[in-house]
């Protein structure tokens, strides 16, 4: 799942589901041969469970409100908005906030996605795909990425949970071999300073990949400021620090 990166129910959702054995006919002899595992995620989603609004105390999203990151990588200096805008697109029956999401790379554009969240009445927040375009030199050169939860087998995951707990694991999407980010929640109460400020009792999650194995990262989410202020890679080597906040006066 990409957030800021160009930078991701415990108990609701089933993440592996073995297949069932069926019975062998009686006068044959039994196959000793085990029959293949199936994994399976199927999350039951009824539009009725979810509210229009998402104010999880460490994913708020309020329209108008933009997000300001900066980062350093071996390429160069990025740049990272993270906009929550005022559209709504309706994903599987539900109603979902569209953000925008734009990635820039020493100045130039590389990244830019619309990202679909809603929250259900528990207070998780859920993450139903997204429409992402990788640009060079002003041209889309890839969508590689790009889901939508209901079609061709996609399926929305969680990307914060209502009450996080260390040692949770959950799901942020499945598109089978496409996105398959995971999340753990590693610590509570954690403190980060970062340009914007400095921050008490974060939450620190760890996101990786089942198919990805570069992905492996930390990420620190203030309820101060309702979203992530910071996101850092295991290894130390990278971060991507939140720098500003806006918000538009329509």
């Amino acid at each position: 799942m990409k957030i800021i990166r160009a930078f991701s129910i415990v108990v609701l959702l089933a993440l592996v589901v073995l297949a069932g054995c069926t019975g062998a006919n009686v006068k044959k002899k039994a196959s000793t041969k085990k029959p293949p595992q199936k994994e399976e995620y199927d999350p039951k989603i009824d539009p009725k469970d979810f509210v229009s609004k998402i104010d999880n105390r460490f994913f708020a999203l309020v329209p108008g409100k933009k997000f300001i990151y900066e980062g350093k990588s071996e390429k160069g200096t990025e740049r990272i908005e993270f906009y929550v805008t005022r559209e709504t697109k309706e994903v599987m029956g539900v109603t979902t906030t569209v953000i925008w999401d734009r990635v820039w790379l020493e100045g130039e554009l590389i990244e830019d996605t619309k990202d679909w969240f809603a929250q259900d009445k528990v207070g998780n927040v859920w993450y139903f795909g997204e429409d992402s375009k990788e640009y060079e030199k002003g041209k889309v050169v890839s969508t590689k990425g790009s889901w939508e939860a209901g079609v061709n087998g996609a399926r929305p995951g969680i990307v914060m949970l209502a009450n996080p707990k260390v040692g949770d694991t959950y799901r942020q999407e499945y598109y089978k071999g496409e996105a398959e980010d995971m999340g753990d929640v590693v610590a509570l109460g954690e403190a980060v300073t970062v340009t914007y400020g400095s921050f008490k009792n974060c939450l620190k999650t760890r996101d990786w990949s089942k198919i990805d194995k570069n992905l492996n990262e930390y990420k620190y989410y203030s309820s101060e400021v309702g979203f992530l202020v910071l996101e850092e890679s295991v290894d130390g080597k990278e971060k991507v620090e939140l720098i500003g906040v806006e918000t538009d006066k329509r």
